[in-house]
């Protein structure tokens, strides 16, 4: 009887996987169709792939509201969008954070929290509520796009979520790109020596690429020292999406079947265990690059399908106090890592 049965749910098993992948598929493909093209453009024309993704994503978003590709957009935009948070842990080493010494990891580090708290203080004065202000301030302060959607994933979910997400990625790549370009500017006003100017941009731009991009148009020891500022800015994405979801957990009302959201959401746990193993030097220098890319990938697709699932009318309603509150939350940061080179120096 035993011998039979293994065999039948198999059978069975296989047989449900087969058929969800072909409800999946329409939906799922169209997403990377767009994530694509958009990459293609973003080398061709020097503009960020994540905010292009998401225009041509909302420029198909009829794709996303009725027929076969619902489902896989949907997929696209919740369940690929956590594992490519979750692994963007391979881009974590402590081993290797810790050769900046304490004084700067406090110093981002202490960026990353002050700049989040500040953020909810201020955003009831830009008529806002917590949500809006975590989700800015945690992708202001931690990595981007990356972090809001990674923010967004454990947020409770309401008729905008989908508006303060697309106008959130939106805004701090625009900002972002506008970083590159004007901080190593501002930089060598202040005639910061290289290793100053790699803690000045690492610490305050938004985006991975655009840090990249501006260290190593001053030098090669600016963009490396940049580069390592910033990823301890992406270390502190568990210990925020953590903390903020046993927050959020507690706040909330039990719901009415009496299912709890889970204590550590699951893509929490995969970015805590990749970064352990990196850290430990236990994912090979090739594994980690690989993974490291299908996580860029899997966000691209991710953000592909949260714009096919927009109303682009409701983004633009966010409003101008939305785009002053994301404002003063970079000059925040920017100001403050300032202050910090100043009393290090």
């Amino acid at each position: 009887m035993t011998n039979t049965a293994l065999p039948a749910r198999l059978t069975d098993l296989t047989q449900s996987l087969r058929s969800r992948a072909k409800v999946l598929f329409p939906g799922v493909a169209v997403s990377v169709i767009v994530a694509v093209t958009a990459q293609f453009l973003a080398e061709h024309y020097a503009t960020p792939a994540m905010l292009l993704a998401l225009l041509l994503g909302i420029a198909v978003s009829f794709l996303g509201e009725e027929g076969r590709t619902v489902p896989g957009v949907a997929f696209s935009a919740r369940t690929l969008l956590r594992l490519g948070v979750a692994l963007l842990g391979v881009r974590v080493s402590m081993m290797v954070l810790a050769g900046l010494g304490l004084p700067l990891i406090l110093l981002t580090a202490g960026g990353v929290v002050a700049t989040i708290a500040f953020g909810l203080l201020i955003a009831r004065f830009f008529g806002h509520g917590w949500r809006f202000a975590l989700l800015t301030a945690g992708s202001v302060a931690i990595c981007g796009a990356s972090a809001a959607m990674a923010i967004a994933a454990i947020l409770p979910r309401d008729g905008k979520s989908e508006q303060r997400l697309i106008f959130t990625v939106m805004g701090v790549t625009v900002l972002s790109t506008i970083a590159m370009i004007a901080y190593p500017i501002l930089a060598r006003f202040m005639e910061f020596d290289h290793i100053q100017a790699g803690v000045f941009l690492g610490g305050t731009i938004h985006d991975v690429a655009q840090v990249v991009g501006a260290g190593f148009s001053i030098s090669e020891e600016t963009g490396d020292t940049a580069t390592l500022v910033k990823l301890i800015r992406v270390s502190m994405l568990a210990p925020v999406v953590l903390v903020a979801s046993l927050v959020i957990r507690a706040r909330l009302e039990a719901p009415a079947d009496g299912k709890q959201p889970p204590l550590l959401p699951g893509f929490v746990i995969g970015f805590i265990v990749l970064a352990g193993l990196n850290s430990f030097g236990l994912i090979p220098a090739a594994l980690s690059e690989f993974l490291s890319t299908c996580s860029r990938w899997l966000l691209l697709i991710a953000i592909a399908a949260v714009g096919m699932k927009s109303n682009l009318k409701q983004v633009l309603s966010v409003g101008g106090a939305a785009i002053a509150f994301l404002v003063v939350e970079t000059l925040f940061i920017a100001g403050l890592i300032l202050a910090g080179i100043q009393l290090l120096t």
